[in-house]
């Protein structure tokens, strides 16, 4: 019998603000994210997506406020339990491990663990799901470190799915993949039925796969709510100065973002 998933839980950011030296990246934000919730953080580059992100799974300690699991206070969680609660995903590949796909994959299930304990049947099994699930199980010998930027993302991602945590967070995590493995990746985010908080650039994927999206400016939170009623053409004015049209996707009903190019920017030949 395979290791269960830990339940969906609440995450909360409460008037976060982080500053660095005398530049507020992010400035009281607030922002709920229910149980079962997959909430897109969009905004341009330097909005404060990432920094907001890294306050929620403790890489970084907000200058004020606070990020509540259910309640608890992240910073007042020993380390080891959060990690059993809550998986992170990060834009960078993680270094150049000198492990093999497996064995990155296999560290999602440290928090799991006793200290220097070794893989069983259950451990084996979630490890093996997790990178069926992310279509790297053909490369579970092969040198992490020799793997391409989308592969390496791939990986990554099967490392959080196998800390079976309840919540996620995911800065970025269709960067480098192809177009099927970015439907792949975010799918099988909703299916999971966990509490994700995701950041994306790609506003229509954040429409396609979010329950809501947050809109980041300049470490201010300016928009919350829906893909339809946030994704508005006069919010892609204000906050990524880019005119587009904003219409009805035909078969998902989702809003689908066109952005459109600036008068004399496309001639026709001839």
């Amino acid at each position: 019998m395979t290791a269960g998933r830990d339940a969906p839980a609440a995450l909360r950011a409460e008037e976060v603000s982080v500053v660095v030296g005398k530049r507020a990246l992010v400035h009281r934000v607030s922002l709920d994210v229910r149980p079962g919730e997959v909430v897109g953080l969009a905004g341009p580059n330097g909005a404060g997506k990432s920094t907001l992100l890294r306050t929620f799974y403790r890489a970084l300690r907000p200058t004020s406020g606070r990020v509540l699991l259910d309640g608890e206070d992240v910073w007042r969680m020993p380390g080891k339990r959060l990690a059993r609660r809550l998986a992170a995903v990060l834009q960078e590949t993680g270094g150049d491990f000198e492990l093999t796909v497996h064995e990155v994959v296999a560290m999602g299930r440290t928090p799991h663990k006793r200290a220097f304990a070794g893989d069983d049947a259950d451990d084996r099994a979630v490890i093996h799901a997790a990178l069926t699930s992310l279509d790297v199980a053909d490369l579970a010998h092969a040198p992490f470190d020799r793997l391409s930027g989308g592969e390496k993302q791939r990986v990554l991602i099967a490392r959080a799915l196998a800390q079976r945590t309840g919540t996620m967070v995911l800065d970025e995590p269709t960067n480098h993949l192809d177009l099927r493995h970015q439907f792949d990746a975010l799918r099988l985010v909703r299916e999971l039925g966990v509490t994700a908080v995701v950041a994306l650039h790609d506003l229509n994927l954040a429409a396609a796969f979010c329950d809501r999206i947050c809109v980041l400016s300049a470490g201010r939170l300016v928009a919350a709510g829906p893909p339809g009623e946030v994704l508005t053409p006069g919010l892609l004015a204000d906050v990524y100065r880019v005119t587009a049209e904003v219409t009805e996707h035909p078969r998902t009903g989702r809003p689908q973002v066109v952005l459109l190019p600036p008068p004399g920017f496309l001639r026709k030949e001839g």
